[in-house]
């Protein structure tokens, strides 16, 4: 009830919000020529991508009002579909993934929002936000026409409109365009595809302007009738599609620039991909002169948070970072960056009045350091975790018999078989196995190394392999292939092993109500990895924003209060994760760490990243 309530006030504070000639809600956002047009206006949109489940709920408003501050009007965001059914049939809008709220919140500060609902969204999340279960079908043609996907579409979409259509702004809601999947003109496997999504949008009540949003590559196989093409890209040397693709394409309409790539997404082992603030001016100015709407990708990236980030696999596989910091306008953090100050007083000057003041910085802070008080070895976690999974060949991550069928999304799984001889292992491990012979690690699977020598071995020999999902595809042609876990037989000297025990490691926050306090024991002098470590981070009455730094760790995975930080890796570029300040509670805070292969003797808590960027200064 209290929630009813608060959407009404919200709904009523904006519609105070709007000037008298808007308040008739009847034509919406229209083109007429080559302007957009509201309620028959001349409208130029300015957005600003936020994506909700990248920033802790309790930042959201100073995000937006960040944005409005620097003089943008619309917000754009996607909807992962992922993360919102991560079970079939069981939906999830509550805490940080409260889309009506984030939508209303927007409304309230006087933003407008455009709405990307997918159903794939790429956005450098597992996947591009499709639900793992969905590769439980063996022939499943993801992002087609195909009967097994188009119903689950349809579900979800049934779910999901149900919810959008009431903000939507001919219904007193601040959407004025939703967009029809996302750069599919790259994909384009089915020429039925995109209709489809078209008419499932307008079948469920979507009245607003429908948009497409295309690379250069995908752009001349994008278009669909009777929607708004726009454009995705980086450089001034892709304006003339502007203008000459545009136009040809579609005719006199406006121009717009849906994706304006602010920076760019590190990968693990990569570089820090940076771009320098003089050089987004110039652009973004560019574009605007050339008579185009336009949207920067990203205005905040935030943070991949859990096991969601994504993965590229073109000649090799790269997986991206916890980071989503993308070197966009404000940092990770929500800091302000020299492109926010250039791009606000750019976009100052095309105001007809002065722009509002940019909100102070969130406070950050170093605490003291952190040193693991109690451990738990993952060998001794197995027997806290109930039966084991009995398989006579080995099961992918998506088929195994968890999640009331649905199967493993994210984390680890742990295969077990017995073996008697020594010889060469080989098999599928996506993405990367850490095999042991009892529980001695010798090396690892993955898409490079497909084989290992297994030495002498003599008596009960238990072979264990540690597959981590490192995350799923979320940009091209090959999303139909990517089931994770071991895929298909285990080979030993050619002969396919038999007889596995598996164990599902989401490390959901069930999954550590397992095994209590009592459980755990003090850390040895030479602790043995894979491992648990706890530690208590003491915090004074008003938590501040901070940086875990792991050096001395290597790989893994870090919890706060029972909140996935995210992966850290000592490969880089990425060296340190944020923490919220939002998340953690005055007093005592737990923190545990999942520790891949070698513990560091204590954990910083800084107040700057590594390989962040200054507040000010690019």
């Amino acid at each position: 009830m209290a929630d009813a309530e608060e959407r009404l006030r919200l709904r009523l504070d904006w519609h105070n919000l709007i000037p008298p000639w808007l308040r008739r809600r009847q034509l919406g956002l229209q083109t007429k020529d080559q302007n957009f047009m509201l309620e028959g206006s001349a409208f130029w949109i300015f957005g600003g991508s936020v994506h909700y489940f990248r920033v802790p709920r309790q930042y959201w408003k100073d995000r937006l009002l960040k944005l409005k501050a620097c003089g943008l009007n619309t917000l754009t965001t996607y909807v992962p579909w992922n993360l919102h059914e991560p079970e079939r049939g069981k939906f999830d809008f509550s805490g940080n993934l409260d889309l009506e709220a984030f939508i209303w919140m927007a409304a309230e500060l006087g933003l407008w929002v455009i709405l990307r609902p997918g159903p794939y969204i790429c956005s450098e999340v597992d996947l591009g936000g499709l639900p793992s279960w969905l590769l439980q079908d063996p022939d499943m043609k993801l992002r087609t026409t195909y009967k097994g996907f188009t119903k689950a579409t349809d579900h979800y979409f049934d779910h999901l409109m149900s919810r959008v259509v009431p903000l939507q702004y001919k219904h007193g809601g601040p959407i004025i365009a939703v967009q029809v999947e996302n750069e599919y003109g790259s994909y384009n496997k089915d020429p039925a595809y995109m209709p489809y999504i078209k008419k499932a949008l307008e079948d469920r009540g979507i009245v607003e302007l429908l948009l497409t949003s295309d690379n250069k590559d995908g752009l001349s196989k994008g278009v669909v009738d009777g929607v708004l093409a726009t454009i995705n890209l980086q450089s001034q040397n892709e304006l003339n599609l502007l203008t000459t693709f545009l136009l040809n394409a579609q005719g006199l309409q406006p121009k717009m620039v849906m994706e304006y790539w602010t920076g760019w997404f590190d990968s693990w082992g990569g570089p820090h991909n940076i771009l320098d603030s003089s050089e987004v001016l110039k652009t973004v100015s560019a574009i605007i002169y050339a008579g185009s709407s336009i949207n920067l990708y990203m205005f905040h990236g935030g943070t991949n948070f859990g096991f969601i980030n994504g993965a590229m696999h073109f000649n090799e596989y790269k997986s991206d970072v916890t980071s989503y910091d993308y070197d966009a306008v404000l940092t990770e953090a929500g800091d302000y960056t020299a492109k926010y100050f250039k791009l606000r007083e750019f976009f100052g000057s095309l105001s007809g009045s002065p722009l509002p003041l940019p909100p102070d910085l969130l406070p950050k802070t170093t605490y003291e350091p952190l040193m693991p008080a109690y451990y738990l070895s993952l060998w001794d976690v197995l027997k806290y975790l109930g039966e084991p999974i009995k398989s006579e060949k080995p099961v992918n991550m998506e088929n195994l018999p968890v999640n009331d069928g649905n199967g493993q999304s994210f984390g680890y799984t742990l295969y077990e078989t017995n073996i008697a001889s020594s010889g060469v292992l080989s098999g599928l491990v996506r993405d990367r196995g850490q095999v042991f012979v009892n529980t001695v690690s010798i090396g690892y699977l993955d898409y490079n190394k497909k084989q290992i020598n297994i030495p002498l071995v003599q008596g009960y020999t238990v072979l264990r392999i540690l597959v981590e999902n490192r995350g799923r595809v979320n940009y091209g042609e090959n999303i139909d292939d990517q089931r994770k876990g071991l895929i298909g037989d285990l080979y030993l000297d050619g002969l396919p092993l038999k007889k596995f025990r598996i164990y599902s490691l989401d490390m959901k926050k069930s999954f550590f109500q397992k095994f209590d306090i009592n459980r755990w024991s003090s850390v040895p002098e030479v602790p043995t990895s894979p491992a648990f470590f706890l530690f208590g981070l003491s915090v004074g009455p008003s938590p501040a924003d901070t940086f875990l730094k792991l050096e001395g760790w290597e790989k893994g995975v870090v919890f706060i209060n029972g909140q996935n930080l995210g992966r850290y890796w000592n490969i880089g570029p990425q060296e340190t994760l944020y923490l919220p300040g939002a998340w953690l509670d005055p007093g005592n805070n737990q923190v545990i760490v999942f520790e891949e292969k070698m513990a560091g003797p204590m954990i910083q808590a800084v107040e700057t990243p590594h390989l962040g960027r200054n507040q000010y200064i690019d």
